[in-house]
């Protein structure tokens, strides 16, 4: 897959000092939450901030210009206050919309290929106003946002992150974190919902082990993979039926563990210094495989809430990890 490049983004030195590091995953373009993680990265002041992967999000909603300053969304008539009202609620809770008059809204409807381009233009654009709010807040700060594709992101993205002077792509690079290395995967092992970024367990474990063969020291490395180690307490989701309905016993939902075996093998074998994932929203945790902490900060982005992790690396060891919400 051609995973390792020449051309690396530059790292950080720190000479032996501590990092402090904020990790955030799954915003699922949610304009709320993308803000709070840029808040909250100065807020702790600290020295990288690394987003773990799914940028894009879910759903594109038509709003449909019928005319006389006039708005249709969802069946709901407004005019043009209630129309910001309204797209800004859209955008918060990380979805995408477009204006079009009815022509173009039975075209969207009726032509699949005018549905798909349009959706891909909004990811792009929402993406392009991130980069812009990020580079305008961290210009001359010396933070670099190291930012990986998730399973939902199509592989486009990646050449719109490389627009931006502050945003990395991590995904195919060793980048070094001072003393430290940090390596990237975005693939997830398979879904019920056949995203853009799915591989095999087998695929997964031989794309990890070579990059585990670039590192100096697996000791001394970060594993930043979307997808979390499987039976932990980061892959717990609700087990679902063949019409992709949550199984419901005794008024409860049936929870499973739907994370990659290959990732936690992975860390069984190299036992690297930490592992930071996403994937999983309803599985915000902490745990242990094999000695070595793996966290999954979770996810609320349709309600607007940011769900980030705080970590502290010193002499070679994570010292301190806090789970945070705003």
């Amino acid at each position: 897959m051609g995973l390792f490049r020449k051309k690396q983004p530059d790292g950080v030195s720190n000479g032996g000092r501590q990092i402090k590091i904020l990790f955030t995953s799954d915003l699922h373009a949610s304009d709320v939450a993308f803000k709070k993680f840029l808040n909250a990265g100065k807020m702790f002041k600290v020295d990288i901030m690394i987003i773990g992967g799914d940028l894009a999000g879910k759903a594109l909603i038509p709003i449909i210009d019928i005319g006389e300053g006039k708005y249709e969304v969802n069946g709901e008539v407004v005019g043009r206050e209630g129309l910001q009202v309204i797209t800004q609620r859209i955008r918060n809770e990380g979805n995408y919309y477009i204006i079009t008059d009815k022509k173009g809204y039975e075209e969207l409807v009726n032509d699949k290929s005018k549905l798909d381009e349009a959706f891909k233009q909004a990811m792009i654009e929402r993406l392009r106003e991130w980069i812009k709010i990020a580079d305008e807040r961290y210009a001359g700060a010396n933070i670099p946002i190291y930012v990986n594709l998730g399973n939902d992101d199509p592989l486009y993205l990646f050449d719109i992150i490389d627009e931006s002077n502050v945003m990395k792509r991590t995904e195919g690079f060793v980048i070094p974190i001072g003393d430290y290395e940090m390596i990237s995967f975005g693939y997830v092992n398979p879904t019920p919902w056949n995203t853009h970024r799915e591989m095999s367990e087998d695929e997964l474990y031989s794309n990890l082990k070579t990059m585990m063969e670039k590192v100096r020291d697996p000791s001394k490395t970060i594993l930043n993979l979307h997808a979390p180690p499987y039976g932990t307490n980061l892959d717990n989701a609700p087990l679902l039926d063949k019409n992709l309905k949550a199984v419901v016993r005794g008024g409860e939902i049936v929870m499973t563990h739907v994370g990659s075996k290959a990732v936690r093998q992975i860390i069984e074998e190299y036992k690297p210094l930490l592992g930071i994932h996403g994937h999983i929203h309803e599985s915000r945790a902490f745990d242990k495989v094999a000695g070595t902490l793996v966290l999954n900060p979770g996810s609320e982005y349709n309600s607007g809430i940011f769900h980030g992790a705080y970590l502290v690396l010193e002499n070679g060891k994570v010292k301190t990890h806090q789970l945070i919400t705003g």
